[in-house]
């Protein structure tokens, strides 16, 4: 049986064929379980009887099995589900970073689809879906009454088409509607730039790419800054990722790391759990290094976040994680379909569980923009310079270089406030951290 591990929040898919493994009771409480377990079989098998002979509508005997099976694995939490064979083809599909849709991951919470986070540049993000968003309505239809897979469903279908959804939006008094154009998503795993001398690393999501796209970007923008030693620091900005493939997020972690456990998994069985632990080579040099996390930071994002934490390897800056400390393995039928099933909880380095607790930032930094029309703009004061008759400055031609550049680069992250403040502290605290830090 083919087997992929998980660590993602991710829309439902569907898909799947139950076997049943039955072992001979060694104790009387065992042989009652047992007994308990063959009437509830027997209970189902009546029920299925019933609906196939007196429902008003003939039912398929495909979709009432399959209805069961959903309704079986999705009763045991938000992440497990069944997988017909279209939906583990789509799926499979999305891990290799491109697949139709909205660009948006869900989950299911109080019975209505939640926002857990828009992936960047997709008709998701564009139209401004923000995550903690409850999508009550689609195309007019309630999702009352509806599991995650079937909510899905109606969100995809062809590239080009229109859906129309109700939001929910904490703080907003009325719902409103938004609609969305589908298209074919591509993710970029991630992007990488400068700003300054700090190289700035955003990475969307855990897909099979993220790990080689990092690393390339990381290369790129050192040799475009000049090497490392020009370099002051290093930014991950796992804002608004929702999770995705656990080796993955060990190897992003890893590329931080010398040495260390990065993530355990304990499931049920105690003897089944796995330690997953750095290798040497830090791809940054060691230099400072600050993440930048969110409520939709999620899963793998946070295995991410808590091992680099624990390690105090970097600071954390931004809002609580979502808190999704699951490992959902993904589990190869016979039919072809799958069975998406919760296996096991991930801790941090420390021992943490971070399930529906989430990731604490060391600074807390909420998201927000600064006002920026031209009441708020700041007077400019006087200096030595506006004085009749100051001495000139006695600066070298190469020391007023340098003075302008890094004039230029505070002024740009003052600019950078009124349109990332998270970000623009991120800057702030590395500059900070380069000034007090010894040579090498």
């Amino acid at each position: 049986m083919k087997k992929f591990a998980f660590a993602a929040i991710g829309g439902a898919l569907a898909g799947a064929v139950v076997t049943t493994q039955f072992v001979v009771p060694v104790v009387a409480q065992e042989n009652t379980d047992q007994k308990s377990t063959y009437e509830y079989l027997d209970l189902f098998g009546d029920i299925f009887e019933r609906v196939r002979s007196s429902y008003v509508e003939e039912a398929s005997d495909k979709e009432l099995i399959e209805a069961a099976i959903s309704g079986m694995l999705t009763s045991l939490d938000p992440h497990s589900s069944y997988l017909p064979p279209q939906d583990f083809d789509d799926m499979q599909v999305q891990t290799k970073g491109e697949f139709g849709g909205l660009g948006i991951e869900v989950t299911m919470e109080n019975g209505f689809v939640k926002v857990v986070s828009p992936i960047d540049d997709t008709p998701a993000s564009e139209a401004g879906l923000q995550p903690g968003d409850y999508i009550t309505h689609l195309n007019g239809e309630s999702v009352l009454g509806m599991n995650l897979t079937d909510a899905v469903d109606q969100m995809r279908g062809p590239v080009g088409s229109e859906v129309k959804i109700t939001v929910v939006r904490e703080g907003v008094d009325d719902p409103f509607e938004v609609t969305l154009v589908r298209d074919t998503i591509k993710i970029r795993a991630s992007r990488a730039r400068l700003e300054g001398n700090v190289v700035v690393l955003r990475v969307t999501t855990f897909n099979e790419q993220t790990y080689d796209q990092m690393a390339e970007g990381i290369k790129e923008q050192v040799e475009k800054a000049g090497g490392l030693d020009n370099v002051s620091g290093f930014v991950l900005d796992l804002r608004n990722n929702p999770g995705g493939l656990l080796n993955q997020a060990v190897a992003v972690s890893d590329a931080f790391l010398d040495k260390g456990e990065i993530v355990s998994t304990r499931g049920r069985d105690p003897q089944s759990g796995d330690r997953y632990n750095a290798t040497e080579g830090d791809l940054t040099g060691g230099k400072p290094l600050v993440v930048l996390i969110n409520g939709g930071s999620a899963s793998a994002s946070e295995i991410v976040a808590g091992a680099l934490q624990d390690h105090r390897r970097a600071i954390l800056i931004g809002a609580k994680s979502f808190g999704k400390g699951s490992v959902q393995t993904i589990m190869a039928l016979q039919g072809e379909g799958a069975i998406r099933l919760t296996t096991a909880r991930y801790y941090t380095p420390s021992g943490r569980s971070i399930q529906a607790l989430g990731i604490e930032p060391d600074i807390l930094v909420e998201e927000r923009t600064m006002p920026s029309s031209e009441e708020d703009k700041p007077v400019p004061g006087r200096s030595e310079a506006d004085l009749r008759g100051s001495l000139a400055s006695a600066m070298t031609e190469e020391e007023r270089k340098q003075f302008d550049e890094e004039r230029a680069r505070v002024e740009a992250t003052a600019k950078l406030r009124s349109q990332d403040l998270q970000l623009a502290y991120a800057l702030d605290v590395l500059k900070g951290l380069s000034v007090i830090q010894p040579e090498k």
